[in-house]
């Protein structure tokens, strides 16, 4: 890697237009690209076919943004993936880990025995192969999947170490099978549109996402290899700049986390050595580095020392800069966050503006500003126009992706045309913020006076000593007992049942029924299969948070509201804008069913509060802490009436514990007070007999060891499998005394896990914490997988928990 002359000449000089987004929901407003990549998974769709849909979508998706107002050169992001942003760049440098290395010289192949590059191409990986190291084949695991910084999104984790392959793939544009950000400006400019803007992951962000792989040396980090990244990046920028881009976005919200191993004085080197040299190279579009998540803080000086010409800064999640540091900004444009780009209520208008105010006051007069999201709008669905069934009111109180461009536009307006300019939306958008106040579900007396009453003594059950000695005695189970996580595989006519309930086409009569067939057939198949706590499969759910949401008040569920969870699965979170009461029981009535079928211990089944809060989009207007706690209540009703009924187990998933944790050290403590608070409160009236139960997935469980201990479950579940069980020494380390269960299946691949495989990861979690301790479950619920794959692998599950509960 060396430093190139700068060309100032050659860079081109169309500035940024005074509107733009950070980045547009990308799975279509009806899911297009969900169905087109799952139809090509079972063989319905071949490779070009694929691709086809694939940038119909793209061009549907740029002419729809340029018709709500986003016009001008780079105004439209050019995000565009298949299945993730970050393996996106992973193939783009053909750095597959070496269980994928054949991938990377054109393997993979589409059934038709092509790899689905175009004649001629580097042999990159095909378009196949990006899905292989995606989801897994054979004996060879996925990439380990885990949440995207402090949101609901989910992405693949590099490998890398010392001789990882880390190269740029020529083609990765014009060609690439993958249609990467090069071939998405030519087929704008093809079509006589405007150059989009191409969004990237930032080069110090990658690799602070990444993890040292198992073959590499001890200490290595990935960030060891910013040399050869940049390097890659630097012909990326070329073939950018040859494609026509004028402006390239580069996302860095890794530099808005302290929270790293590597330490923060590393991490502002690294990037102040990256943006150093990406900026001198001569031919390259202009730079804009994105700052998502949260305030940069001591990264802002950095990069306002090197020559990148914009900065782009989260004003949502982050407060506005020192003076000081704004000062340090002449010359560069500033891509002001002002609207949310993870939250589906309105923009205040009148404190947006504000913001875009005092930035514009406090900026050297050489600096210019441009109105924008606070970060990519793939968190939010598309349009609340659509949302037919909400609530009028309700309604009138959203802005999903479409209206919040619009808000943009307002924005930037009354930024460049003063305050007058806007005076109708900024009156209409106070009228109905002031109506939102008022409503009476948003403030019920009766709950805040519940929560306010809450005591210590409502968050604390028995020692757990006590606990587990009376569980033992009512449970008689056996070491290394064997479990699901909840749900079973919903079936075609499960869901075809309950969507003929819900429109009225089968009676409450035929609903039960139908409902209780499939629990007691997965009663049954959980008894033959030799389970030892059992599940009623959850049939009559929807998801794990909209079921609840359905039956609480203070939510309100969207018909088109879908987003991206991870690849192609999407969910549809439900909006939680009032105050939260259960007027009555939830799960009981279907758990009291399934337990009357077994002799076996059932558990039922709930979402805990933080997970529903953080799963839903939820209220703005009151502290986080208080909505858990009226969860909390909720839920703790709940958890009361499943004991009355005969249940012994009850499971109380909190998945989202981590995903919410705060980016910056500082903030973590509160975060994690009032979180385990709401959990403990769930909980807490529990008798010593029931065994509480906890799930968490995708969740860095050494990151919030102390954490969990303090949820006080007896038992916590988490995934495992992809990471080959290396928490566990974290685990171990931390002396957690209660009961533990590493997911030794990962149910987000479609691939089989044999016996022995589940019996190695078994015998690698009893080295490290003793058998004891432990369970045997999948890493997460079963509900998006076929039944032919979840039977062989449970029952490869269970003979392999009796192989190591034998010793053998």
């Amino acid at each position: 890697m060396t430093n190139q002359t700068p060309a100032v000449d050659a860079v081109p000089t169309a500035p940024l237009p005074p509107a733009t987004i950070l980045g547009y929901p990308r799975i279509g407003p009806d899911r297009e690209l969900k169905r087109a990549v799952e139809a090509h998974w079972r063989g319905d769709l071949d490779v070009n076919a694929l691709r086809e849909r694939a940038a119909a979508l793209r061009a549907a998706t740029r002419a729809h943004l340029r018709e709500l107002g986003l016009t001008g050169a780079s105004a439209v992001p050019a995000d565009f993936t298949y299945y993730d942003q970050v393996l996106q760049v992973t193939t783009a440098l053909g750095a597959l880990p070496r269980r994928f290395a054949d991938l990377r010289a054109g393997a993979g192949a589409d059934p038709d025995g092509r790899s689905g590059a175009a004649p001629g191409a580097h042999p990159g990986t095909s378009l196949p192969g990006f899905f292989t190291a995606a989801r897994g084949e054979g004996e060879r695991a996925a990439l380990e999947m885990t949440k995207w910084f402090d949101s609901n999104y989910h992405y693949l984790v590099p490998e890398l170490d010392e001789s990882t392959p880390i190269d740029y793939v020529p083609g990765f544009g014009a060609v690439d099978p993958t249609d990467g950000p090069a071939a998405q400006v030519l087929e704008a400019l093809a079509a006589g549109e405007e150059a989009p803007r191409p969004v990237v992951v930032g080069p110090v962000t990658y690799l602070l996402l990444a993890k040292a792989s198992d073959a590499a040396a001890p200490g290595f980090r990935p960030l060891d290899r910013l040399a050869d990244v940049l390097d890659a990046y630097g012909h990326l920028l070329a073939d950018l700049w040859a494609a026509g881009a004028q402006w390239v976005q580069l996302d860095e919200p890794a530099l808005v986390c302290d929270a790293w191993d590597v330490p923060r004085e590393e991490v502002l080197a690294a990037a102040a050595d990256a943006y150093t040299w990406i900026a001198a190279i001569a031919e390259r579009p202009r730079v804009l580095v994105a700052g998502t998540y949260g305030p940069l803080g001591d990264a802002l000086p950095v990069l306002a020392a090197t020559g990148v010409e914009a900065i782009g800064l989260d004003l949502v999640a982050g407060e506005l800069p020192p003076a000081a540091d704004l000062a340090r900004l002449g010359g560069k444009t500033v891509v002001a966050g002002v609207v949310s780009g993870r939250n589906i209520w309105r923009t205040d208008l009148g404190a947006a503006l504000a913001v875009l105010e005092s930035l514009r006051g406090a900026l050297p007069e050489t600096a210019s500003v441009v109105v924008a999201t606070s970060t990519s709008l793939q968190h939010v669905p598309h349009d609340a126009d659509r949302e037919t069934s909400l609530p009028d009111d309700v309604r009138s109180w959203l802005a999903f992706a479409d209206q919040k461009v619009a808000e943009v536009r307002t924005l930037a307006v009354g930024l460049a045309r003063g305050r007058q300019a806007i005076a109708g939306e900024l009156t209409a958008d106070a009228r109905l913020r002031a109506a939102r106040a008022a409503h009476p579900g948003v403030r019920r007396e009766e709950v805040r006076a519940a929560v306010a009453a809450v005591t210590d003594a409502d968050r604390t059950r028995a020692p757990y000593a006590e606990r587990a000695a009376a569980q033992a005695a009512r449970l008689r189970l056996p070491l290394l007992p064997t479990t699901t996580i909840g749900s079973f595989p919903q079936t075609a006519e499960v869901r075809a049942a309950r969507a003929a309930h819900r429109r009225g086409g089968l009676d409450d009569a035929g609903y039960q029924a139908a409902m209780r067939a499939e629990i007691e057939r997965v009663v049954r198949l959980q008894e033959e299969i030799g389970l030892d706590v059992l599940v009623h499969g959850e049939a009559e759910r929807n998801d794990m948070v909209q079921y609840f949401a359905e039956l609480l008040d203070g939510f309100a569920a969207t018909e088109h509201g879908w987003v991206q969870s991870y690849g192609s699965r999407c969910t549809r979170p439900s909006i939680l804008w009032g105050d939260v009461s259960r007027p009555a029981p939830m799960t009981v009535a279907w758990s009291a069913y399934a337990q009357s079928l077994t002799d076996r211990p059932m558990k039922g089944m709930l979402t805990g509060p933080v997970t529903i809060m953080a799963w839903s989009f939820v209220r703005d207007d009151i502290p986080r802490a208080q909505v858990a706690d009226q969860l909390g209540l909720a839920l703790r009703a709940e958890v009361a009436d499943l004991e009355a009924a005969g249940i012994p187990v009850v499971q109380v998933d909190e998945p989202a514990i981590r995903e919410t944790l705060p980016l910056r050290r500082a903030d973590r403590p509160a975060y994690l007070e009032w979180s385990v608070g709401a959990f403990r409160l769930a909980t807490g009236g529990a008798a010593p007999a029931t065994q509480i139960h906890t799930h968490l997935c995708y969740s860095e469980f050494d990151v919030v060891i102390d954490a969990v201990d303090h949820l006080d479950a007896d038992v916590t579940s988490i995934e495992a499998s992809r990471s080959r069980m290396d928490i566990l020494p974290a685990v171990a380390a931390h002396g957690f005394e209660r009961q533990l269960g590493p997911g030794v299946w990962d149910i987000h691949s479609p691939r089989v896990p044999s016996t022995d495989e589940c019996a190695e990861l078994l015998r690698r979690a009893v080295a490290a914490l003793g058998i004891e301790k432990l369970w045997a479950n999948p890493d997460c619920g079963l509900k998006t997988r076929a039944y032919a794959e979840t039977v062989s692998s449970l029952r490869h599950l269970v003979a392999a928990a009796r192989r190591v509960r034998a010793g053998a």
